[in-house]
């Protein structure tokens, strides 16, 4: 097996909450060891979001902080300060959240920390950045949200805009500032010098509407809410058995006409000239949909996702967000990650990339507050704060 790809590359993580530690937990998960530098008084913002907690640990930053060390820092004084600065001298990726202008207050900014370190690749995240009139403010996902049309779109038609489940954009920014960070070090390989990577919610959010967002320029209208349905395919929504939900995801004209012969008994909706293509089906959903809901009404959920699996049809369940861990599948590709505390486990989500030709690196459990603070001071030389 070879070694993870990312062994060797020192990350120092000034980020809080959840962009930026996803972004340094997928590096290391890739092999990075990341230095997660905390507030003494009371670290990360996401360690007091809590209930639930596991031995008194918020449930939110467990989910983002494996294979860390921490570091209870005081920005505020010199000690801190000199701390941040060897670190940066000697690391190969800096991440950074702070509202503008608050590092550069304490002599630690992007322009500063790289004058130490010609090699480092700087990736700083933020809500909106640095152009424009809302630059500068906070970033928050579910401002981020309503601000660039995903509640608009989200939630039942004659329903109000609604924020999703999980605060997504947030996750998407920290996936992007992966890739930046990635395309960055690359960079690096190729020129011998870092560079300063950038990515703001904002951005994240109009680029995550992909094709809404082509629709609305391509039409020039206001995009709509479609609940469970979807803009331009039908039908792609959830129905009703007779014991409650399932999905159905016909992306094809093919994918109808099966559906119709072999799952529903009903050819003659594929023939009919309203519903044989899916422009057809988009413009007619509200003749169709009633339809379809009828003939599912009389079937049970298993009945009909074992027809449309044996016909090849898209179908599947809705799942609670424990059964959908407990789920078969989700056991097949043993998606949760027991990390390890001592003799304690602490289950996160195993990330979502396989490398099959690489060893992965321990599954260290996300750190206690400060629990790293005196080695990592040693190591570059300086005394632990008292």
């Amino acid at each position: 097996m070879k070694r993870p790809p990312l062994e060797g590359i020192v990350v120092l993580d000034l980020s809080r909450v959840l962009a930026g530690p996803l972004a340094t937990m997928v590096l290391a998960d890739l092999g990075a060891r990341v230095i997660k530098v905390e507030d003494p008084r009371g670290g990360d913002f996401s360690r007091g979001w809590k209930p639930p907690a596991l031995d008194g640990e918020a449930a939110y930053f467990l989910s983002v902080n494996r294979r860390k060390e921490s570091a209870a820092v005081d920005l505020g004084t010199s000690e801190g300060q000199e701390f941040v600065r060897r670190w940066a001298g000697k690391a190969d990726v800096l991440v950074e959240n702070f509202l503008p202008g608050a590092l550069e207050r304490r002599g630690l900014g992007v322009d500063a920390l790289r004058s130490l370190n010609s090699r480092l690749v700087a990736c700083s995240i933020s809500g909106a950045g640095d152009a424009g009139p809302e630059a500068g403010d906070p970033g928050f996902d579910l401002l981020a949200q309503g601000a660039t049309g995903h509640m608009w779109i989200t939630g039942p038609p004659d329903g109000p805009p609604s924020k999703m489940g999980v605060a997504l954009i947030d996750v998407l920014a920290g996936w992007s500032a992966a890739t930046a960070i990635l395309a960055g070090l690359q960079a690096r390989a190729r020129d011998g010098t870092g560079s300063h990577v950038k990515t703001n919610l904002v951005s994240v959010g109009l680029a995550a509407l992909v094709n809404v967002a082509g629709s609305a320029l391509v039409t020039g209208r206001e995009a709509t809410r479609h609940g469970n349905s979807h803009a331009t395919i039908e039908p792609y929504r959830m129905f009703e058995a007779s014991d409650g939900g399932f999905l159905l995801a016909v992306g094809t004209d093919r994918q109808f006409e099966i559906l119709c012969e072999r799952v529903i008994g009903r050819p003659d909706l594929a023939a009919s000239p309203r519903f044989a293509t899916n422009a057809g089906r988009v413009s007619n959903r509200a003749e169709l949909a009633p339809i379809l809901e009828e003939v599912f009404k009389a079937g049970t959920r298993e009945t009909w996702l074992a027809r449309c699996k044996s016909a090849g049809i898209p179908a599947g369940p809705v799942r609670g967000v424990l059964e959908a861990l407990r789920a078969p599948q989700a056991r097949a590709l043993e998606s949760v990650l027991q990390t390890r505390r001592g003799d304690r486990s602490v289950p996160t989500i195993r990330p979502p990339f396989f490398l099959e030709e690489f060893s992965e690196p321990a599954p260290a459990a996300p750190p206690r507050l400060g629990e790293d603070t005196e080695r990592l001071f040693a190591e570059v030389g300086l005394p632990a704060p008292r």
